[in-house]
């Protein structure tokens, strides 16, 4: 039985999102597709433009059998520890394969390098070491590192280790490597723009899309976007739950910074090197989230860990709590949403999964009842307390109403009864 996987935010679900699917189910012909998703807050360590039961909705009619959030404490990670939470995540949904786009398209070259990093030699170890301390950023340094271990300084490696896709597909074998993960790794050659372009086309970047929405100009989005991720986004705006501004937490962030003590920072994840002076300093000097990014961001710390650390410390995530989820992996499988096709698939995943499937708010709340200082409720609590947050961003007042998570059903696609499955 051939079960895929796919790992993605759908931030949102776009043409190319679904040019990955159909290439997946026609040339592996899968029993069902189950995707693991990020929930409100996505890899760069923002919101997500819409909620994920409007995300969830979205990937189930572009052809997702069963949507799977990812937890928080993976979800708005560095590459590494999104591709961990992640793939663990798919293995205990009884994923046989995790298909993933790269511009590279080149299963070879990309493991190659992931078999460096899963296996790192001295010699690696220390020009990272090397290239970290002349102050480049850990992807530089990495990047560096790994073309001189490989006696490899061309274009093409170049490339290689530039992609954003291409670096997360590298973390995906990586650690199926490390793990010994009895996953398949398939990889298509991304098409359509670059991340970063901003122009709208067939398969525009998911960049240029939000760059629309928050411009007011869905008009111009129908050759972009699947006839019903548009409509599932007109009926968002509409209600008032999106977009989700992307600095509407700027006043939140700026506020327990001030109030912050350097020893409460002191702790929180990602806060290290006596960063937490430059963080209370800059909080003072700053009066908007972009001058308070820019006062913090430096050649060693770019834009996206800092916007993550700021995350972190908004949500009191301390290091010793994220060496903990670490060191246990995701303890759940939080279900978003299934197809009829699968619901049937489902039956398997409850059967057979070594994880606890929730499937509805009492799950949930039965979960942190019954075990309220286990890893997992700590776990659960985050991803909670993240909705809760998240909710306020909406744009109308009246739907800034936490415990959404106990509230929401699971969204189902074709017959069936989502309770129970």
């Amino acid at each position: 039985m051939t079960v895929v996987g796919i790992v993605a935010e759908f931030n949102p679900f776009h043409n190319g999102h679904r040019w990955l699917l159909e290439e997946a189910r026609s040339k592996l012909q899968p029993e069902a597709v189950i995707c693991v998703m990020s929930g409100p807050f996505v890899q760069r360590g923002e919101p997500a433009i819409c909620d994920k039961w409007a995300r969830t909705r979205m990937a189930l009619a572009g052809g997702v059998d069963v949507v799977i959030e990812l937890p928080f404490c993976f979800a708005a990670r560095s590459a590494y520890y999104f591709a961990f939470g992640a793939l663990l995540t798919l293995q205990a949904a009884g994923a046989t394969h995790v298909v993933f786009g790269s511009e590279s398209g080149n299963l070879c070259s990309l493991n190659k390098v992931a078999a460096l990093l899963a296996h790192e030699t001295t010699a690696y170890q220390q020009r990272l070491k090397s290239e970290l301390a002349r102050g480049l950023s850990y992807p530089a340094a990495r990047a560096s590192a790994v073309k001189y271990i490989l006696h490899d300084n061309s274009p093409e490696m170049s490339s290689l280790l530039s992609g954003a896709n291409n670096i997360l597909g590298i973390e995906y074998l990586r650690i199926i490597k490390e793990l010994g993960l009895k996953l398949s790794p398939v990889t298509y050659a991304r098409r359509g723009a670059d991340y970063h372009d901003i122009e709208v086309s067939e398969l525009a970047s998911a960049t240029a899309i939000r760059r629309c929405i928050y411009r007011g100009a869905l008009n111009r989005l129908s050759p972009a976007l699947p006839e019903a991720s548009l409509t599932i986004l007109q009926e968002e705006i509409k209600a008032g739950r999106a977009p989700i501004p992307v600095d509407g937490l700027e006043l939140a962030i700026l506020n327990q910074l001030r109030l912050a003590t350097r020893e409460r920072l002191q702790n929180v994840y990602e806060i290290t090197e006596g960063l937490e002076n430059r963080l209370l300093l800059a909080a003072r000097q700053s009066g908007t989230l972009p001058a308070l990014r820019n006062a913090i961001k430096s050649k060693r710390y770019n834009m996206t860990r800092v916007n993550r650390m700021l995350l972190y410390s908004l949500f009191s995530v301390s290091k010793n709590q994220m060496a903990l989820f670490d060191q246990v992996g995701p303890q759940y499988i939080r279900l978003l949403g299934f197809s009829a096709q699968g619901r049937k698939f489902l039956q398997n995943v409850k059967n057979n999964s070594v994880l606890p499937v929730l499937s509805t708010g009492s799950h949930i709340a039965k979960l942190i009842k019954t075990a309220p200082e286990h890893i997992r409720s700590h776990m659960l609590l985050l991803d909670i307390k993240a909705s809760d947050v998240s909710s306020l961003l909406a744009p109308d007042p009246g739907q800034r109403q936490a415990g959404q998570d106990f509230l929401r059903r699971v969204i189902k696609l074709g017959p069936g009864q989502a309770d129970g499955f």
